[in-house]
């Protein structure tokens, strides 16, 4: 069997009707584990994570900030440094990862709502509780937990150390 193109596991769900992205997702099997993030500069730290969240369920949901949501984040005026079609298809090629969405809002809730995932996972640099995401899931019987946080990995901490390095 042969993978799928990379573009194939990009779903745009913003120009999908209200339930047409189940349709879509259909295919993927349960337990889908849901997941977001802005993944600007993939690194270590984003790869382990994406794996071990994969290791929850049977299919992994991505939902990617767009670019405009990323910028609201307060990342810095330059970020991110990769647009977000870049950022999908970086992601896309990723086996751990099954389908790739975009969100515009500062926060997945409106596209997390639509696809209705049994699990929802963060890095463990999130405090579960306080996540908003966290209580919609479990709203229709979801959970949530965080993955362990692989420390030393970080695109600011890299974006950071890069442009240093360009000051010397």
């Amino acid at each position: 069997m042969s993978a799928p193109a990379l573009e194939d596991k990009l779903i745009d769900g913003r120009t999908l009707p209200e339930g047409a992205l189940q349709q879509v997702l259909a295919h993927l099997p349960r337990p889908w584990v849901f997941t977001n993030g802005v993944f600007d500069v993939l690194h270590r730290g984003h790869v382990a994570y994406l794996h071990a969240a994969r290791q929850q369920g049977a299919s992994l949901i991505l939902a990617l900030n767009s670019d405009a949501s990323a910028r609201g984040l307060g990342k810095g005026p330059d970020r991110p440094l990769n647009r977000d079609l870049d950022r999908a298809l970086v992601l896309a090629g990723l086996s751990a990862v099954d389908a790739v969405l975009f969100f515009d809002e500062p926060t997945p809730c409106e596209l997390l709502s639509r696809v209705r995932p049994e699990i929802y996972v963060k890095g463990g640099d999130y405090d579960m509780e306080t996540l908003a995401e966290t209580r919609l899931v479990r709203s229709w019987g979801g959970s949530s937990l965080a993955i362990p946080f692989v420390s030393g990995y970080s695109t600011t901490a890299l974006v950071q150390r890069i442009r240093q390095s360009g000051a010397d």
